[in-house]
């Protein structure tokens, strides 16, 4: 998983691997038949990996000229072109500071209070080097699903906390952090542009995606099937005389109910009465379109989906269009002044 975003809505790419930990026995036929359990690593391995890690994304950086090596003080500068302003608001949000508007390199106001512990990770199996890090104290057992779910969950999270973003009496938004800074810092304070310019630098570029499977859990991987688990024989209880149809046992054993998938995502129970707290069941499914309009249009409500906004030009050709508008307006009024001078 490629996450892109920090706890400050700051760029902050990094990566969360799952992997197997351990290796699979191939048989003569280069198919898997038994699996070997890894070793925890140590400091001094992740350490080595680490410094490995480093080089590569910097000779493949230097070669694919996104860096370049300073000479003078042997630092790496990264030239970004004046007509690339994506990567001037990535360029700022890294460094914690915006790059437009009138906070234009400066930094987010941030709310402060007492100092809390440190929360940084810095004890158990864990490498810094050169502002790079690598932390590899995380695992868990064949048999804690429940434990696994969750790290999934966590490494999957979206970029920001509706629950902690809030806005004050002037119309500034507030972010409140997870967890204080090692200085008291407890939140971000900006405006609804700086918000914005912030957000902007957390889409993905085009066609990158941001989940990745590798390896013998590739979904190309030949022998695939022998390695991710099956998934559980359905159970059907009835009668001798009963007639059960194949294909509905293959679909309940792929697919999840919507209403679990509702609850267990956007933690909504839709078959919970929110009135009496007794179990809900779908009496009935109204699919023709002429009665849905009919109760809509009884229940006073629209029947028509609202209409989409225009499609908007790139902001080079908008600005070139506001400044144009502009000195036609400022000609407008000049020559009105004409006139009324006259």
């Amino acid at each position: 998983m490629i996450q892109r975003f920090g706890g400050s809505l700051n760029l902050n790419i990094h990566f969360h691997q799952l992997f197997v930990d351990g290796c699979y026995e191939l048989s003569d036929k280069n198919e898997p038949i038994d699996f070997w359990v890894a070793s925890s690593p140590t400091i001094k391995e992740i350490e080595e990996v680490l410094t490995k890690i480093i080089q590569k994304i910097t000779k493949y950086l230097e070669r694919q000229k996104i860096i370049i090596k300073d000479d003078n003080d042997g630092g790496f500068q990264i030239p970004i072109p004046d007509e690339d302003t994506l990567s001037k608001l990535q360029a700022g949000s890294v460094t914690y500071r915006f790059a437009t508007g009138k906070s234009k390199g400066k930094k987010a106001i941030v709310l402060k209070s007492v100092t809390d512990t440190d929360h940084s990770a810095t004890k158990g199996l864990v490498a810094k080097n050169s502002g790079f890090s690598l932390h590899a104290g995380v695992a868990t057992k064949a048999h804690e699903r429940d434990k696994l779910e969750k790290i999934c969950r966590y490494i999957a999270r979206p970029a920001v906390s509706e629950e902690r973003l809030s806005t004050d009496d002037c119309g500034n938004v507030i972010y409140r952090f997870k967890k204080p800074w090692d200085d008291g810092t407890t939140a971000l304070k900006l405006t609804p542009m700086e918000l914005m310019e912030r957000l902007v630098a957390l889409v993905p570029r085009p066609r990158v995606h941001l989940t990745r499977y590798h390896g013998v859990l590739g979904p190309h991987y030949k022998h695939r099937k022998q390695i991710v688990p099956k998934p559980p024989e359905l159970k059907v209880i009835g009668q001798e005389h009963d007639i059960i149809d194949p294909k509905q046992l293959e679909l309940k054993k792929k697919n999840i109910p919507w209403a679990r998938l509702l609850a267990r995502v956007f933690n909504i129970d839709v078959e919970t009465c929110i009135k009496c707290g007794g179990k809900m069941k779908i009496i009935a499914a109204i699919e023709d379109p002429k009665v849905i309009r009919k109760i809509l249009e009884h229940m006073g409500l629209a029947t028509k989906p609202p209409p989409l906004h225009p499609a908007r030009g790139p902001p080079k050709v908008q600005h070139h269009f506001e400044e144009d508008f502009a000195q036609q307006h400022f000609e407008m009024n000049f020559d009105n002044f004409n006139q009324s001078a006259d």
